[in-house]
């Protein structure tokens, strides 16, 4: 099978053959990708920033958002069949540590991430585990899904958490308005009351995030700190989901968030430089956010299927895959890119 392979970082993957995966254990699903989503992720992983957390297996195949139909399935497996559309969890987990057990799997004792610490799914097929597969309508096209994978159960694991702070008359602002920050504003629409401000440097994000459920839009020109903090009343907002925290914005999402507001760390790249007593002094939350739960993605569905939440998207053949990851650098993917083996 064609596969996008990574054989050295700080260079581009490259299309190559590759043999196709098999079943290793009761449990394995071999998955027939139908749709791989490029992530800002893959392109941290191709610098080498998830070496020494992952041990990153090169030459290895990268993709951790998938979707496809269930080619194989092991002789444990009960809860599906040859043929079922799927949409894949990220982590493989194991089901039985302690983090399993309280539905926590991206802490699972166990875990492997295909895409990241062993072949990933930008390929024809992908080895995982039957707990890792989300059964779909079987009219949903894997394409126009696969990147609620990571991507979109990510920006609404972060939106579940903080739907206790998000009621009416508060205000939340999304900085960010990309391929995980316009699932974002999505989720913050369809679940919350609160008024969603929306900041970007881009005038078609804004115009996109205007579409999808912001109240108020921002350009980030440099003032934008201080064009939040005036709709707000000078205090800031109450919940603040950073989507960037890269690229010189690290610090904005801290300066937006009121005294004892919530600052959600979802994207990454930058390092936040806070003092200790601008923490206690105004009781301000930093929260960090990695992917969701089992039962996240299952939610994000619920909602995708119900017209609720909508990927906006740009498809690729696999062959193109150093196109679609130069596209994505390079800020010319609006929403997510997609690969289609």
């Amino acid at each position: 099978m064609k596969a996008v392979r990574l054989h050295k970082f700080h260079t581009t993957p490259v299309v190559e053959e590759v043999p196709e995966p098999t079943i290793a254990g009761p449990l394995d699903v071999i998955v027939r990708i139908g749709g791989a989503g490029v992530c800002r992720t893959d392109l941290h992983i191709m610098e080498g920033q998830w070496d020494a957390a992952m041990g990153t297996p090169l030459p290895y195949i990268l993709g951790h958002e998938n979707a496809g139909w269930v080619e194989e399935v092991g002789p444990g497996v009960t809860n599906l069949a040859v043929g079922d559309t799927v949409i894949l969890h990220p982590v493989t987990s194991c089901g039985l540590c302690r983090a399993c057990r309280a539905g926590d799997d991206m802490h699972c004792d166990i875990s492997e991430f295909p895409g990241l610490s062993r072949d990933g799914g930008m390929a024809g097929y992908l080895r995982t585990s039957a707990r890792s597969c989300v059964k779909l309508d079987p009219k949903t096209q894997p394409k126009d899904v696969a990147a609620l994978a990571d991507a979109g159960i990510t920006a609404y694991h972060a939106v579940r958490k903080a739907i206790p702070l998000l009621y009416p008359g508060t205000t939340a602002v999304v900085i960010g308005a990309g391929g995980l920050g316009h699932i974002g504003i999505q989720c913050l629409s369809a679940l919350t009351a609160t008024r969603i401000v929306v900041v970007d440097k881009n005038p078609d994000a804004l115009k996109l995030a205007g579409q999808i459920g912001a109240d108020v839009t921002v350009v980030a020109d440099g003032k934008h700190v201080d064009a939040v903090k005036d709709l707000t009343g000078g205090a800031g907002a109450d919940v603040v989901l950073d989507f960037v925290a890269e690229q010189g914005a690290e610090m904005d999402g801290w300066n937006m968030t009121r005294p004892a507001g919530s600052y959600f760390v979802i994207g990454y790249g930058g390092t936040v430089h806070i003092p200790t007593l601008d923490i206690i002094s105004t009781e301000r939350n930093v929260i960090g956010n990695i992917v969701g739960t089992y039962n996240d993605l299952a939610e994000l569905m619920s909602l995708a299927q119900a017209g609720k939440v909508t990927l906006h998207t740009k498809t690729y053949p696999l062959d193109a895959a150093p196109d679609a990851l130069a596209d994505l650098d390079a800020g010319r993917v609006r929403g997510r890119a997609i690969l289609v083996p």
